[in-house]
């Protein structure tokens, strides 16, 4: 940020706020509830025009991966009788009740466009105008962005090429021959429900295997136990994954799909891998429904080439590539990021050349998003609270 993004000193504003979150989903909520109840007075800018943005955009089969219990905002559970893996309207309508019960003060419409450094508080350039805090904590998601491949030859494909976050309704691909890339905890989402259509044909190109979970082992939710399995050594915790795996679907290499790349809980530190969930798409490779291939070399016009040099002819082909943070224009100057664009501290870590910045929200977590939330949350309200930086300056 420059000073000739200011026109007169007039347009400056005087008063630094105590704390200003980026991001109104459920790291930003969170975290923003806990510094409050730390006595932090608290913003919260989102940009969209109402909460939970990314889940009314999801298709409308779209659960949650992880466990009712596990999944909930700070002292709010979900009502009687919600299933054990809520729907994303159930999810939705929690996001905006924990708001209400607790007036959290969301502020819509507000994008940020740039963060800078002062000193002693940061400058948050946002489309209503400049903001002054001493503590900005970023809460905007790790998957902000869609990330879809550049593979040689996609734009004169002839058929249809979508990300897997506009999935759609799976009946909309009854008849279809359908091709999905990627087979992480996307592409698997979508398998799953693609399992349960009538398509042509379904191919999942895989250039390495997942961490693969069950949603259940008989009456039992698997990620109730993530809890403790986030507490073992992540050795250990990557052989208890890689042994669960095997026992309860077999030796998935024997159906085309290679070995994963590294131990599950490993890959979630180092590379920010997310574990598949398993709900009816192991049974249709089984069953020669969905056919595992090779990754991509390039798309034809008419059909892909894969990296064996066989050719398919998918009418739709849907990329479960990833997301990006989408991080860089706002904090892309000050050297927080790595080569993903994914912050290089979280939670209650910071860099100490830049006090007074957090990150939330960015890495994937074994106890999921929504615990993790609150984790993260505490963690970072107890480090403003407990230092003399939240307090409001008078003046610059």
């Amino acid at each position: 940020m420059t000073d000739t993004t200011i026109r007169s000193v007039a347009d400056l504003p005087t008063t630094v706020e105590p704390a200003i979150v980026i991001g109104a989903g459920a790291a930003g909520l969170a975290v923003a509830h806990a510094l409050m109840n730390a006595g932090v007075p608290t913003a919260i800018l989102e940009k969209e025009s109402r909460l939970a943005e990314p889940w009314h955009r999801r298709h409308q089969q779209l659960h949650l991966n992880t466990h009712r219990d596990l999944s909930s905002l700070p002292g709010l559970p979900y009502p009687p009788g919600t299933p054990a893996f809520p729907h994303r309207t159930v999810v939705i309508r929690h996001m905006n009740d924990f708001r209400e019960e607790n007036r959290l003060p969301v502020q819509f419409g507000v994008a940020v466009e740039e963060i800078a450094f002062k000193g002693d508080h940061w400058a948050v350039r946002t489309s209503a105008g400049l903001r002054l805090a001493r503590n900005v904590v970023v809460a905007t998601g790790r998957d902000s962005q869609p990330f879809t491949p550049e593979w040689k030859g996609m734009k004169d494909f002839a058929g249809r090429i979508i990300h897997s976050a506009d999935f759609g309704d799976a009946r909309s691909y009854a008849g279809q021959r359908v091709l999905v890339v990627g087979a992480g905890n996307s592409g698997f989402d979508a398998l799953n429900h693609l399992a349960g259509i009538d398509t042509a044909a379904i191919w999942l190109s895989a250039r390495s295997g997942p961490a693969l979970l069950p949603k259940r082992i008989g009456k039992i939710a698997v990620h109730r136990l993530s809890p403790f399995m986030a507490r073992l050594p992540l050795r250990v915790a990557d052989a208890v994954m890689a042994a669960t795996q095997r026992l309860v679907f077999g030796d998935l290499t024997k159906f085309g799909l290679p070995p994963a790349r590294g131990g599950g809980a490993s890959r979630l530190t180092s590379d920010y891998t997310a574990i598949a969930a398993d709900d009816g798409a192991v049974s249709a490779i089984k069953a020669g429904k969905i056919t595992v291939v090779p990754g991509i070399r390039e798309f034809t016009r008419d059909g892909v080439v894969l990296a064996n040099g066989s050719l398919i002819h998918p009418d739709i082909v849907i990329a479960a590539t990833g997301y990006r943070t989408g991080l860089e224009p706002m904090v892309g100057t000050l050297g927080v990021l790595d080569a993903k664009g994914v912050p290089l501290f979280n939670g209650g870590q910071a860099d100490p050349k830049l006090p007074g910045l957090w990150f939330t929200g960015m890495r994937p977590s074994i106890r999921g998003c929504f615990a993790n939330a609150g984790i993260l949350a505490k963690a970072i309200a107890r480090r403003i609270a407990g230092s003399a930086s939240h307090q409001p300056g008078a003046s610059r």
